[in-house]
């Protein structure tokens, strides 16, 4: 019993603060003080220069064994294809007649690994484990992107041309992998960065975590989910389950322990990335299904992130 008590109490110092966070969201949108004019003009700042702070620092401020982080993100690059690959098959099936089958897929897959997944990994890991999830993050940034153009366009419509043109985007315009790219560049070349300016970046990233939750939290819509109920629990069974459970009990299998499998867990038990919304609206798919599916797998994964912390504890898996 006391066992169970002490995997719990670790468990909630990794989710709860990010869970508080995403309450105090809600709360303060609901008595007005964030609106959603906050919450557009943060989540940009957020996106374009405090999160690519972050990154970029712990990247060029830590030591790298990358013959080891390769063999890592190897592995994560193709377990996300093979199960998108998984879920599109399994949502052809089930519902074979559905003009949103492209809208299920994503919101199956597509994790939130910039924010809630990161920030799971600081709670978790430190510093250390945020640089090696930098590449995680850049890896799977790059790949969701282009599977969401897979699955969001209608059948028969997918050409190269169009999946050509987000990969250059993704890897050109992408503030994320930009900062990700920077950060390796200076750190293999040894090019020094000033003592002033990784001060300055610091206080950016210090504020990314706890602005980019407070934004998360103040955008969902949970009165929203009582419409299209099958599709959305669906694709959050897929997406909080079913991908953590496949994804990080293959990496056990393959040998990841400690840092690896932990951030191969909390990368693939975070809920649904706001991007998906974006992308869904952008190619005219069912965009109030995507935000269905991004709120209910942001409250439902903090139950199931904690759980599954409790269990690879127990396992004595990190």
């Amino acid at each position: 019993m006391d066992a169970i008590v002490s995997q719990l109490q670790f468990s909630l110092s990794i989710t709860g603060p990010i869970c508080l966070m995403l309450v105090l969201g809600v709360a303060f949108k609901r008595i007005g003080l964030i609106n959603d004019n906050f919450i557009d003009v943060a989540s940009k700042l957020v996106f374009q220069v405090c999160l690519p702070a972050m990154l970029f620092l712990s990247i060029v401020i830590s030591d790298h064994d990358f013959v080891s982080a390769g063999r890592f993100i190897g592995f994560g690059a193709i377990a996300s294809v093979a199960f998108f690959i998984f879920t599109t098959l399994s949502v052809n099936g089930a519902f074979a007649g559905s003009v949103d089958k492209g809208v299920i897929v994503q919101g199956g897959y597509r994790a939130n690994t910039a924010i809630i997944g990161i920030a799971y990994v600081a709670n978790a890991f430190g510093d250390q484990g945020v640089a090696q999830a930098a590449l995680y993050v850049a890896a799977t940034t790059f790949i969701y992107n282009v599977q969401a153009v897979i699955c969001l366009t209608p059948r028969g419509q997918t050409s190269g041309t169009q999946a050509a043109k987000v990969m250059v985007k993704t890897l050109t315009k992408n503030p994320l992998i930009i900062a990700i790219v920077t950060g390796v560049v200076f750190y293999l070349l040894s090019i020094p960065v000033p003592k002033v300016a990784v001060d300055a970046g610091d206080y950016l990233a210090r504020m990314t975590l706890p602005l980019a939750l407070l934004c998360t939290g103040g955008s969902l819509n949970l009165s929203s989910m009582k419409s299209d109920q099958k599709p959305t629990w669906f694709a959050t069974g897929y997406k909080l389950v079913l991908a953590p459970i496949a994804i990080t009990g293959a990496g056990y299998w393959w040998g990841f322990r400690g840092v690896e499998l932990g951030i191969l867990f909390f990368m693939n038990a975070s809920p649904v990335a706001a991007a998906s919304y974006v992308m869904a609206r952008s190619m005219g798919g069912n965009a109030t299904l995507a935000a269905n599916i991004i709120a209910l797998t942001t409250v439902v994964s903090t139950f199931t992130c904690t759980l599954g912390v409790m269990i690879l504890i127990g396992l004595d898996a990190f």
